[in-house]
């Protein structure tokens, strides 16, 4: 069964409520009723995932489906910040994993999940088109006002992480435009549109070619720790516990670390 990806939570709502009606829950029936035994009662687990874990989750979703038959992983991938206001606004979700403690903490304060484990963290680089026309070579490059720069929003954890770098190192940029999560950032460059971006450095892994990364020292200063939960009103709570088990197992430190992530215990 195939791992569907979520656009819009509002979309995802009445859907969530139509395969309620369908199960019987609107009669009121015990949600276990409407369950499997394969991944712990549970048909199908909604994720609400950083967009920088698109890759590592969707990959890890198939595997939690493989090994519970019967059980479908849905994902909403975007801005740590927009799918934690969503969980606060009340989107039916499952687990939540936020690219930053501070995103996770809006979650948290509203007694909307368990206690986090910090399972990843994720470094920046400096991404440039493969034949980088701007020549950019380090960080001060990109304060050159004819550098086309893109930063994601500072209210994101990638922009977030972009501020404490580039205050780390004095660097005053202006960026040409604020994108609302890191993948809408890198598309910038892998069409060209900027020559310059600040993304994690798995981003630019999983570009693939398209754009090349650049280390520089400030990163170390802006390292951002991702922490995963359960949610307080999982409606699939064991299988929600189960998939972050899978998240936190050495199956899920291989997929994440092999797509550049770093363990929580190194910077």
């Amino acid at each position: 069964m195939a791992v569907r990806r979520l656009s819009r939570w509002a979309i995802a709502l009445p859907v969530a409520l139509a395969l309620a009606g369908l199960s019987g829950c609107g009669s009121g029936e015990p949600a276990a009723s409407t369950t499997s035994a394969s991944a712990g009662g549970a048909k199908e687990v909604t994720v609400f995932a950083a967009a920088s874990l698109t890759g590592t989750f969707t990959e890890l979703g198939k595997a939690f489906e493989a090994a519970h038959p019967g059980t479908t992983v849905r994902f909403n991938f975007g801005s740590s910040a927009t799918l934690a206001q969503q969980i606060v606004q009340g989107a039916p979700a499952d687990v939540f994993a936020a690219a930053s403690p501070a995103t996770m903490k809006t979650v948290t304060d509203a007694a909307l999940a368990g206690s986090p484990a910090t399972f990843v963290r994720n470094k920046l680089q400096i991404a440039v088109p493969a034949d980088n026309p701007a020549k950019v070579a380090e960080l001060e490059d990109l304060t050159d006002a004819k550098v086309k720069v893109a930063l994601c929003a500072e209210q994101v954890p990638c922009g977030a992480a972009a501020v404490k770098a580039l205050d780390a190192a004095g660097a005053k940029v202006t960026p040409v435009t604020l994108e609302q999560d890191v993948k809408a950032t890198l598309t910038k460059v892998e069409l060209g549109e900027v020559d310059a971006a600040l993304v994690y450095k798995t981003d630019v892994i999983a570009s693939a070619g398209k754009v090349t990364g650049i280390d520089f020292p400030e990163a170390d200063r802006a390292i951002n720790d991702y922490p995963i939960a359960t949610l307080a009103k999982a409606p699939a709570g064991e299988a929600a516990r189960r998939f972050v088990d899978l998240v936190l197992s050495q199956q899920g430190k291989d997929v994440l670390t092999r797509a550049g992530f770093e363990a929580p215990d190194q910077r």
